[in-house]
């Protein structure tokens, strides 16, 4: 029944548009001849099959009639000379030239711990101590002695200024007058070791070992003292860049942890290539007003290491290579309205940010580039603009 519908449709049209009769179709609805309805049906495909051959005869005379409908379509943008900034990006740790885990510098007993976590303190600021050992009352009696060897030289010197007595008495009071103070001092010396104290002003990050501990010099870690001014960051750079990247060069510095991007300044570039690496390093100065960045949080930074005032500037996905190892682009040239003779031109190119790359030779200012479209025209081939002067 469908089918039956579907010829009675063809059957109104061709009627309609040839100027049939329409009864015709009408005795075909209600006849239940099948062979005449067939008969119909062949008379129908012919018809059909007439008409396709008609209009693929018309469309090739319109192509031939419009051969800018083959052309390739293409946009265009505009070179213009623009300000170049090229960056370095690197990532590295913060770090802190103040961040120092205390040690003694006497053996003993950690006698006592002055200071807490978080503490605050100051330079030569009293720490912990440790026990003398006695070392005190030795100072006591070699004082006594050093006294009495004062005495014995003060009066030895009188004499021997009223020309009493003989040299050599003298020499030998003031030697040992002398051997005592410089006893007397050492074992003061020995005794301020006993006192540990902050080697600079910060914060008590950690204590380490607890009070009635058994230190070792040199050895016993007692606690940490951390200050978080003088921050900065320690990276290599790779020696290609050791004429770029100079003391006072522009830093971006973003942490992502925190969500913070700061602006500084290379305050310090080394004078030595690391042979297994080949890069130097630089330091960059973290101002840390806040106290929010802590010792070996990650940053990535952006260095300026290279800028020009006057770049064309093109995107990277419409350079093409040739077999000589060649970059080519395509130019407009013979522009007659929306149309023009694609022109491919060897280019030099030079530093890359994001999508664009820099174009040093083979273009000038206000060159009309083929941007969608590029890599299928042809050198001198005709093409067809569909969007003129679009953002590179």
């Amino acid at each position: 029944m469908k089918n039956i519908y579907a010829i009675l449709f063809l059957t109104l049209l061709l009627t309609a548009c040839g100027g049939g009769n329409s009864n015709k179709t009408i005795d075909i609805s209600s006849s239940t001849d099948v062979n005449a309805i067939k008969s119909e049906r062949d008379k129908l495909i012919a018809q059909q099959q007439e008409i396709s051959v008609k209009l693929k005869t018309i469309d090739m005379k319109i192509d031939a009639l419009t051969p800018e409908k083959k052309l390739p379509l293409i946009t265009t943008f505009t070179a213009k000379s623009e300000k170049f900034e090229h960056f370095l990006e690197l990532q590295g740790n913060v770090a802190t030239k103040q961040n120092l885990v205390i040690t003694p510098e006497m053996s003993g007993i950690l006698k006592s711990v002055i200071v807490k976590e978080g503490q605050r303190v100051s330079k030569g600021q009293l720490l912990a101590r440790i026990d003398d050992g006695g070392m005190s009352q030795q100072i006591a009696q070699f004082q006594i002695q050093a006294d009495l060897a004062k005495t014995t030289f003060e009066r030895q010197k009188r004499l021997w200024d009223q020309k009493i007595g003989s040299e050599i008495q003298y020499l030998q009071a003031k030697s040992a007058y002398e051997g005592q103070v410089e006893a007397v001092k050492q074992l003061k010396s020995q005794l301020a070791k006993t006192a540990v104290r902050a080697p600079f002003s910060g914060v008590i990050d950690d204590i380490i070992t607890e009070q009635g501990s058994v230190v070792a010099a040199g050895q016993t870690p007692l606690m940490r003292v951390v200050n978080l001014n003088d921050m900065y960051i320690s990276v290599d750079v790779p020696e290609r860049y050791v004429s770029d990247v100079t003391k006072n060069k522009a830093v971006e510095v973003n942490f992502p942890v925190l969500g913070e991007t700061l602006n500084s300044k290379v305050r310090q570039t080394g004078n030595f290539i690391n042979p297994a690496n080949r890069t130097f390093n630089i330091e960059i100065a973290v101002p840390n007003k806040k106290g929010t960045i802590k010792p070996n949080l990650t940053a990535k930074l952006k260095i300026n290491d290279y800028t020009n005032e006057k770049a064309l500037l093109v995107p990277q996905n419409i350079i093409s290579e040739n077999a000589e190892g060649e970059q080519y682009i395509y130019v407009l040239k013979e522009k007659d309205g929306d149309t023009a003779i694609a022109e491919k031109v060897i280019i030099e190119t030079g530093k890359t940010q994001g999508d664009v790359i820099e174009v040093l030779k083979g273009i000038e200012d206000n060159a009309e580039i083929i941007k969608e479209g590029a890599r299928s025209v042809k050198d001198g081939q005709k093409v067809q603009i569909i969007n003129q002067n679009t953002e590179a």
